[in-house]
């Protein structure tokens, strides 16, 4: 990673960063999933129809997963607080990333929504803290803020963020270059099915809780678990971005020599 002969005391890709940024949240949902449906079954998939008419659930929502029983409670808060640190600073880097170019007359608009995704992820991820560590259990009404504003920065993060991303990229008649065309090509898809996820999500809560007809609740959940599979996948495309790029640790007058040896 680093020696002390060159002065390099740290490095990682940001490929490999990334990964293990993305794989916490997967592996902590999946393991939440799959541990309450084994052991926690009948407790998890109930709700206020299994009482009152006699509805059968066979899948947990999220926020039940996630928060109402233990060790899924622990594994879910110790994978979102292991994966933050690298989020911010990946959302820093996009900052920078999306506006290295000019678009012309409208560049103060562009940085400015290059600037409004920053602070949309940003509060996504502090949303995502906040009803993490607090339960609907513990808490339903902060809990249930936390996911409003997390979902709504989201799926506004996710949109500006296409926006652009293309917008900077084909700016005064430049093309998209191969790998431009595949981020852009793969976030558009994951947005749309994630925007459609959320939507089908909230008519099925509301239509389980006007009606209590057998299995909607389960589309619910299964819808839940679409939504945040694909918000990770869509952070999966700092992957392709981010190719070939590197964070390092090093004393500042290396860094600054090996920049200035690159533009001579």
């Amino acid at each position: 990673m680093g020696s002390q002969g060159n002065g390099l005391l740290f490095q990682i890709t940001i490929n490999k960063l990334a990964k293990i940024m993305l794989f916490l949240p997967f592996f902590g949902a999946a393991f939440c999933i799959i541990w309450s449906i084994i052991f926690d079954f009948e407790s998890s998939t109930s709700t206020h129809c299994r009482f009152r008419s006699k509805v059968k659930n066979y899948l947990p929502s999220i926020s039940s997963a996630i928060g109402g029983y233990t060790p899924q409670r622990y594994v879910w808060r110790i994978c979102i607080a292991l994966h933050c640190s690298p989020r911010f600073f990946i959302t820093a880097g996009y900052y920078t990333f999306n506006t290295q170019f000019n678009v012309g007359i409208r560049n103060n608009i562009y940085k400015f929504l290059a600037g409004l995704c920053a602070i949309l992820n940003s509060i996504e991820i502090l949303a995502l803290v906040v009803l993490t560590n607090i339960s609907s259990i513990e808490n339903f009404s902060i809990h249930e803020n936390s996911f409003i504003t997390f979902m709504v920065t989201s799926e506004c993060y996710m949109l500006c963020s296409c926006i652009v991303f293309k917008w900077g990229r084909t700016s005064n008649g430049r093309p998209m270059t191969p790998k431009e065309k595949k981020s852009f090509h793969y976030k558009i898809a994951l947005f749309l099915f994630n925007i459609s996820c959320f939507f089908i999500a909230i008519y099925l809560y509301l239509r389980h809780n006007s009606y209590c007809e057998a299995g909607v609740y389960s589309l619910f959940s299964a819808c839940e678990y679409l939504v945040v599979f694909t918000n990770i996948a869509f952070h999966g495309t700092t992957i392709i971005d981010f190719e070939g790029t590197v964070n390092t640790i090093a004393p500042s007058q290396l860094v600054e020599d090996k920049i200035s040896k690159r533009y001579l």
